[in-house]
């Protein structure tokens, strides 16, 4: 894939030897890229960036990200190796990039180190889809995450989730689903194999809103995602029903 290629060219332009390794990680290891699919790339780094390497790498990916630029979302992270090895929870992020952030970015923000829960669920989908783009294996360079920090990781969002319900529904619906599943098998899934565990275990009036999110994660972009208004008035309560499973597991995790 010729972003990807151009993703790994500016990440060692910038990083230099002080990249250890790229890897993919997210749709493009599991399961395949969708139509509204990011491209998610982890960096592990030797040490942290300057401000200088901040604003180039920034720079370099504005113009790679997004559909303004004719390609995929990127969604790029950089952590220091020392920092997640040994492994501690809650890690550190050096650096992050989504197109969801673009807005600060253009605005002159720039990506600063700060505690990230979600690199515990990152690094896991790194070590499982095992798919260098420089550097070494990631089993290499990165510690295994401990069930006990993957529950903590995958339920730190929960609370702040529903603020996206109304714009961003489709995710939304999926990453619950994702987190019960997560805490029920111990294992990270696709969204869509996510959302195929969570249908069996739901009973079946809440079962069409998460069917519609999954179709749309299969075969929509963002631009033509649509909800009718009978779907749209059983999102919520389908959301607490789920939610109510993921608080079930959180207090009483099932015993592996």
């Amino acid at each position: 894939m010729h972003q990807v290629e151009e993703i790994t060219e500016l990440v060692g332009g910038v990083l230099g030897r002080d990249a250890i390794g790229v890897y993919l990680h997210g749709s493009s290891v599991m399961g395949g890229l969708r139509p509204a699919s990011d491209v998610d790339v982890l960096v592990v780094s030797r040490r942290r960036m300057d401000e200088q390497g901040r604003r180039a790498l920034l720079g370099g990916l504005l113009r790679i990200s997004g559909s303004r630029n004719k390609a995929r979302p990127v969604e790029l992270t950089v952590v220091v190796q020392s920092d997640v090895r040994p492994w501690r929870y809650p890690p550190t992020c050096d650096f992050l990039y989504g197109e969801w952030l673009r807005a600060d970015y253009e605005a002159g923000n720039l990506p600063r180190p700060e505690p990230m829960p979600d690199l515990a669920l990152l690094i896991t989908m790194a070590l499982t889809g095992d798919r260098p783009l420089t550097g070494p294996r990631p089993a290499q360079v990165l510690d295994p995450v401990p069930q006990a920090d993957l529950v903590r990781a995958s339920v730190a969002g929960v609370p702040g989730l529903r603020d996206g319900l109304d714009s961003d529904t489709r995710n939304v619906v999926l990453t619950f689903a994702r987190i019960w599943t997560t805490l029920a098998t111990g294992r990270i899934a696709s969204k869509d194999a996510a959302a195929d565990w969570a249908l069996a275990h739901l009973p079946p009036e809440h079962r069409p809103v998460l069917e519609h999110a999954r179709q749309l994660y299969l075969d929509c972009p963002y631009s033509e995602e649509s909800w009718s208004g009978a779907l749209r008035a059983q999102v919520r309560p389908h959301v607490d029903r789920v939610r109510a499973e993921i608080d079930r597991l959180r207090l009483n995790p099932p015993r592996r």
